[in-house]
């Protein structure tokens, strides 16, 4: 995937960890598809008792994708393709 086409979903994944963040879908959105799958996993099969924590991480992850530049976020996320945090 293209630099531009990365960071134009930087905003909906950084809304999505916020807001959702214990589906994982804001993982789905970048395309880490295996740790999205983990977060929703965790969530479902505890019955939303692992979702608190889930969801506490997604709005970690949220947050520093919102606050990360363009470049920064490119770097670690497109790159890297670091998954957590």
């Amino acid at each position: 995937m293209e630099r531009d086409q990365f960071v134009a979903k930087k905003v909906a994944a950084g809304v999505c960890g916020i807001l959702l963040g214990a589906l994982g879908i804001h993982k789905f959105i970048l395309g880490q598809t295996t740790p999205a799958l983990i977060m929703l996993g965790v969530t479902v099969l505890t019955c939303g008792f692992g979702g608190a924590v889930m969801g506490i991480i997604g709005l970690v992850e949220g947050i520093l994708y919102l606050t990360k530049t363009d470049d920064e976020f490119w770097e670690l996320y497109g790159v890297q393709k670091k998954a957590w945090f």
